[in-house]
């Protein structure tokens, strides 16, 4: 049993990672024994919500703001839509109804405002402002279900993509692996690992001091190159207001994760001498499928 998986676009929201969850509900949903009452994910639908996370202002803060997040998900017309940070994945590959494997791939777009606002710390706030980026390209991956039981899965997934809005023009590789099971009929778990790499060109952007950042923050000159960025884990937690997922309506969720930066990502003056490589988030919120 694959249930709307609600709590994927509130993680994804605040870890610089990929997706938690790209299987589509539909190809378990037969396996399902039923009452005769209409299955929700047995076609088309939609998940809508929001909510708020607690996390850093930026990444590589120490500072912690709160920030509301937008949930949507669901599948239309066979397209199934997979939240992101910020924006969303399309996956045109659909899997047959009890299916023990299944495939995806379609284009990912994702807008990022990373120091862009929310900067707490003045010296780093002194440095300068960054511009958003618009981030467009492609989402691949893999699901196995029924791995231990008659309703788990586990994911495998990977986002290629490149900055098209012209602040850096940089490039970014978001793998991640996530298991989901559901506890009950009301409540499902989602785990998942995740990490990130990235080229020069974005390195460049977020994690360099330039001189004239230098001179109006008082940081370091510090020249950054590309390579793993972070990794992190997260967990989910969704549960029905209706006692059965299956059936749509209002369902609550809270997730916590960890990510710890690395490399160039980790020693550059915004996070070694202003924040911290070691990030924790959490929060929850409300969603409604129908």
């Amino acid at each position: 049993m694959r249930i709307p998986y609600i709590l994927t676009a509130t993680a994804v929201a605040f870890m610089p990672v990929a997706a938690l969850a790209q299987a589509d509900p539909a190809a378990q949903v037969a396996t399902v024994p039923q009452s005769g009452d209409k299955n929700v994910l047995d076609g088309s639908y939609l998940t809508v919500g929001g909510g708020a996370v607690y996390g850093p202002s930026y990444e590589g803060s120490k500072d912690y703001v709160v920030f509301p997040v937008p949930v949507v998900q669901g599948r239309l017309a066979g397209v199934s839509i997979n939240p992101r940070a910020g924006g969303a994945a399309l996956n045109f590959i659909s899997s047959p109804k009890g299916a023990k494997i299944g495939f995806a791939l379609g284009p990912v777009a994702t807008y990022s405002a990373n120091r862009d606002r929310h900067i707490v710390d003045p010296v780093v706030a002194a440095a300068g402002r960054l511009n958003a980026d618009i981030s467009v390209g492609v989402s691949g991956g893999v699901s196995l279900y029924r791995v231990i039981d008659r309703y788990d899965s586990l994911s495998a997934n990977v986002d290629v993509k490149w900055d098209v809005r012209g602040p850096h023009g940089g490039m970014e590789v978001l793998p991640s692996v996530s298991y989901i099971t559901p506890l009950s009929k009301a409540t499902l778990l989602t785990l998942a690992v995740s990490a990130k790499h990235v080229n020069n060109d974005y390195a460049n952007y977020y994690y360099s001091v330039s001189s004239m950042q230098s001179l109006a923050s008082g940081l370091p000159l510090y020249q950054a190159h590309g390579g793993w960025a972070s990794v992190g884990g997260t967990m989910l937690l969704a549960h029905s207001l209706s006692g059965d997922l299956r059936k749509g309506g209002f369902s609550i969720f809270a997730v916590g994760g960890y990510t710890r930066l690395l490399n160039d990502a980790r020693y550059n003056p915004y996070t070694a001498i202003r924040g911290t490589p070691t990030q924790f988030v959490g929060g929850g919120g409300l969603a409604f499928t129908f």
